[in-house]
């Protein structure tokens, strides 16, 4: 008998990369703490617990009957109204909570605002080295992840006449993370302001993924003013994760900020998605916004203090170079010249307890470079690198 063909499945998820963290956790896992504790650099988590009446909050409105309903598509009012006055408070401009919709975490925002305004054959302008998250939605979407190069000498700032001979008529998007994953590299207000023109006079809109904008350093208090601008709804969204400034990634929690129009789009997506996000964490997050201020400028404050010590930690060490540091990363050249940065990874976390991701992880053009998550070990924690790290070869 003539076999049947085995059924297919979407090429486009195929050729998407896998989740490359569980295999640095897997090189973890084979250190036999001879050196001391494991320090884990790898994942941006948090390093310490939510506050305890953040986590009160929780409880409480898990307790609450009204909560394991569905709510609505985009967010629970309060979280919505919550958010739209601490953006405003931040920016200095007015937002609507119909402006607003809260996700099941900012890689959630990501794709469905991805689903948005691509489809597949188009293209999207990513800033290298970028998030691999963000290259494997559009991978899976049939959308090409076009690398807008941003290279050491400046900072790893993207520069906006390269962007601009990179768009093409099938480009419908510039993504800006800042402070950057993977570099922590924080983008200054007026190459912001730049991306932003540029995509109001090319017909594209500009995604400004802000997940870690309460870790600016120093006294920012305002990242750029593209906000204050009055045609922004017409060509910038903005994504925010809860996750990191406020210590609690497992509730899954983000934010999608846009025209009104635009939100009413991306609810079709969400509805399709998650109906709702989780609503005990939404009434716990809205009453926190508020709640936890001064403990969230205490954190802020704590991270920054971690990114100046890693530097001091590393400046000593021969042939290690930090390339960029800032909120909760930090890119490192390592000293191995024609070295794989996967095997630079492995070795360090089998023989000496520290655990780092490859830079290939991030895209082409990353074996001289490793990254490192500052923010999810205490002080004590980076300060063993310089014993780590003294006297390690290949």
């Amino acid at each position: 008998m003539p076999t049947s063909p085995s059924p297919a499945l979407n090429p486009d998820l195929l050729d998407t990369g896998t989740p490359p963290i569980p295999e640095a956790q897997g090189w973890a896992r084979r250190y036999d703490g001879a050196r001391g504790p494991l320090v884990d650099l790898s994942q941006a988590v948090p390093g310490s617990a939510p506050p305890e009446a953040l986590l009160r909050r929780l409880a409480e409105a898990a307790a609450e009957p009204g909560n394991a309903r569905y709510g609505g598509i985009t967010g629970d009012a309060a979280l919505r109204e919550g958010y739209a006055a601490e953006i405003s408070r931040i920016y200095g401009a007015a937002f609507s909570p119909a402006e607003v919709a809260i996700t099941s975490g900012c890689n959630q925002a990501y794709v469905v605002t991805m689903m948005a305004l691509a489809r597949a054959g188009d293209n999207v302008l990513l800033p290298t080295p970028w998030y691999f998250n963000h290259e494997m939605t559009l991978t899976m979407l049939g959308v090409e992840s076009r690398p807008l190069p941003c290279a050491p000498e400046s900072g790893f700032v993207p520069d906006v006449a390269t962007a601009e001979a990179l768009i093409d008529a099938r480009t419908r998007a510039i993504v800006l993370v800042t402070p950057n994953n993977p570099t922590g590299a924080v983008y200054p207000p007026e190459t912001i302001a730049a991306f932003a023109a540029l995509c109001a006079r090319r017909g594209l809109w500009l995604v400004l993924d802000e997940t870690y904008r309460d870790f600016l350093p120093g006294d920012a208090s305002r990242p750029h003013e593209v906000f204050a601008a009055s045609g922004w709804r017409d060509s910038v969204i903005g994504l925010y994760s809860f996750s990191k400034a406020y210590a609690v990634p497992g509730w899954r929690l983000g934010a999608i900020t846009a025209g009104e129009p635009v939100v009413a789009q991306i609810g079709k997506v969400l509805d399709c998605i998650q109906i709702n996000p989780v609503r005990s964490g939404q009434a716990a997050v809205s009453w926190g916004i508020d709640g936890i201020r001064a403990w969230r400028e205490r954190n802020r404050a704590e991270i920054n203090a971690r990114a100046g010590l890693f530097r001091a930690t590393m400046t000593p060490l021969n042939g290690w170079r930090v390339l960029s540091a800032g909120a909760y990363f930090a890119y490192v050249a390592h000293p191995f010249a024609g070295a794989r940065a996967a095997e630079v990874a492995q070795r360090l976390a089998q023989e000496r307890g520290v655990l780092a991701l490859p830079g290939p992880y991030f895209g082409p053009g990353q074996e001289a470079h490793l990254r490192i998550a500052i923010a999810n070990v205490a002080a004590e924690r980076i300060a063993l690198l310089g014993e780590r790290l003294t006297g390690f070869s290949l």
